[in-house]
């Protein structure tokens, strides 16, 4: 690691490497863009935007000193980004410190040259979240390394979805606007730095002290109630988990690691005994990253809300129905 970023966060180098997911277009080239203002602003440092070919090459250059990185972490429509969440549990001196959350916003895009339409590109969560676009064009649909190298390498038959700011950057033409599913889409990403600097960072982003971490917890005692005892301790102690979530241990039938964003930092009073009891339990504890609080709306949920099927007592409850979607 180089001497300048092994530096405590008081002496930041003035410019400092931010790798994000290439090429430039992409959401989470708009993250860093956002990240750099938070960068300038609070820590009073400049980013040097680096494009990587994949998350896995953030995590690596992150580990490896070679400077900061953005990642993308959890979508409000599709959920967590599952392979980052993995490589930022296997990193070994790499933690989040920071969050941006950027509002996702697709647009389609075609070359100016453009023949017959027959697929559609773009990241699969993309994909995922333009369905009715897709289903109402008939395109056949293909995956990319990101939607911005969809954009990129856009052939004479392909729609391509992805940021607005690509159709600028590689001379496209909009075939339509606002081709996404939900409006309202964000997606949270996490910024990284080694694990050293990423308690100090977080303070500096947070002086009031309101934090979140990120937290993963593998019991290694499975059986009944082990996972609600683990619960029960997060609850006794007046920690507000705002998300929690499972992944398995690759390859070994029956074990899984589980994830917790948890309102409070791991040096704090009450989530430090929780993982200090832990510890002493014998489980594996692991924070993955320790950021200024974002705000977590709790509206109520409404009926028209729900998904389409399942079983929900309303004002005219019908017990076949119900019958039906418990499966009793």
């Amino acid at each position: 690691m180089s001497q300048a970023l092994s530096e405590s966060p008081a002496t930041l180098p003035d410019l400092i490497p931010l790798h994000f997911l290439g090429p430039e277009g992409t959401f989470t080239h708009q993250a860093a863009l956002e990240a750099t203002n938070l960068m300038e602003t609070r820590l009073g440092c400049q980013a040097d935007l680096r494009p990587c070919t994949d998350a896995a090459a953030i995590v690596a250059a992150v580990e490896e000193g070679r400077g900061w990185g953005v990642l993308a972490w959890e979508n409000n429509v599709e959920g967590h980004v599952v392979p980052n969440m993995d490589a930022l549990i296997d990193a070994q001196a790499v933690a989040g410190f920071g969050m941006v959350r950027l509002p996702i916003v697709f647009d389609a895009f075609v070359r100016t040259d453009h023949g017959t339409l027959r697929q559609v590109g773009a990241h699969p969560h993309g994909l995922a979240q333009c369905k009715g676009f897709i289903q109402e064009t008939g395109l056949n649909p293909v995956t990319a390394n990101s939607n911005a190298a969809a954009c990129r390498d856009l052939g004479p038959d392909q729609v391509a979805l992805g940021p607005r700011i690509c159709g600028s950057l590689y001379g496209l033409e909009t075939y339509r606007r606002e081709v996404q599913d939900y409006q309202g889409a964000r997606t949270d990403f996490l910024l990284l730095a080694p694990r050293n600097q990423a308690p100090g960072l977080a303070r500096r982003l947070a002086p009031g002290g309101d934090f979140e971490s990120i937290i993963t917890f593998i019991p290694l005692n499975t059986g009944p109630g082990v996972l609600a005892n683990l619960l029960d301790r997060l609850r006794d102690a007046g920690l507000n988990m705002t998300s929690f979530m499972s992944r398995p241990i690759k390859g070994h039938d029956g074990t899984y690691s589980f994830v917790a964003s948890i309102d409070a930092a791991p040096w704090q009073k009450g989530l430090h005994q929780v993982l200090a009891d832990l510890l002493e339990r014998g489980d594996w504890l692991k924070t993955l990253a320790v950021h200024p609080r974002t705000p977590h709306p709790a509206p109520p949920i409404r009926e028209w809300m729900l998904p389409r099927a399942g079983a929900f007592r309303g004002e005219d409850p019908d017990s076949e129905t119900i019958n039906k979607e418990l499966l009793w």
